[in-house]
């Protein structure tokens, strides 16, 4: 979802950081090749239609992404979206931005999960909450790989900042029934109450399974941003998705293959465009 969000809206943000994740409309609006991770997924023809979608003002100008700073991570360890996946993510952003702007991190024996270096499963685990102690902070890395230098992290056991609950209908109407939560969450560092002039905004989307409706604040509270956010002056929005089950969408996925909206992918999508809302109110915009 991260990817999608990224090209649609490539304008008004400066990169990304995708952990296990697949290529800007790599799932073509099939259920069966989500499951399957993208696997296969022609990077050329994906970058074709983006430059099409651009050209249709569906999505921002490709030139865009020229800019970005892009941080992906794959675990040698992950059975669910396997290497191969991110290695077609890799080519499709090699179509856009200089090699020399995009780190692949993928050396490390973890499994499908949030890395960090203080919470969580043992790194090679597949459960809730899928956030892993491999003693890697990939929070910190994406930053830092994004923004450039940052100063140390604050105290992980300690937070400065408040971590806040707000009401996701403000953004999209009903949105429990377009695979999204009632609520959200937004962490707010010390010198970002009010107007926060001169803070940034990271955008920090989960992943399946790790909404509020399975694991209440459990992401937004320990897949590691926070502490970085403390010293840093970076509000972090965690928008929530939610499950709609029995289908299309029992585990509380994004949309990333179309189970609610044919346009998920373009910025006329209703989580996307609900995302970008909330961006828009954080940053004034």
């Amino acid at each position: 979802m991260a990817v999608q969000y990224e090209v649609a809206y490539s304008g008004s943000v400066v990169g990304a950081g995708i952990i296990a994740g697949g290529s800007y409309y790599c799932a073509q609006g099939s259920m069966m090749a989500a499951i399957g991770s993208c696997k296969g997924a022609d990077a050329a023809e994906l970058a074709a239609l983006t430059r099409k979608r651009a050209d249709a003002k569906q999505v921002d100008p490709v030139s865009k992404l020229a800019s970005h700073r892009v941080w992906m991570f794959s675990g040698t360890l992950d059975k669910l979206v396997p290497a191969a996946s991110m290695a077609d993510l890799a080519k499709y952003y090699a179509a856009f931005i200089p090699s020399a702007q995009i780190q692949y991190k993928n050396d490390l024996a973890a499994g499908h999960a949030m890395p960090t270096d203080s919470f969580g499963n043992q790194c090679d685990a597949l459960a809730a909450p899928f956030i892993s102690n491999c003693g890697f902070d990939a929070a910190g890395s994406l930053l830092q790989w994004i923004y450039g230098p940052l100063k140390a992290r604050g105290d992980i056991a300690a937070p400065a900042g408040k971590l806040l609950e707000f009401d996701q209908s403000e953004f999209l109407a009903a949105p429990t029934t377009h695979g999204m939560a009632n609520s959200g969450y937004v962490y707010i560092p010390p010198g970002c109450e009010g107007k926060g002039g001169g803070c940034r905004l990271h955008i920090a989307l989960h992943g399946c399974l790790q909404d509020i409706g399975n694991l209440q604040d459990t992401y937004a509270r320990n897949a590691g941003y926070n502490a970085w956010a403390d010293t840093n002056r970076i509000v972090v929005l965690y928008p929530q998705a939610a499950a709609i089950s029995p289908m299309p969408n029992p585990k509380a996925c994004w949309d990333w293959w179309g189970y609610d909206d044919p346009d998920y992918s373009v910025q006329s999508g209703r989580q996307l465009r609900a995302i970008k809302r909330m961006a828009d109110r954080l940053t004034g915009a």
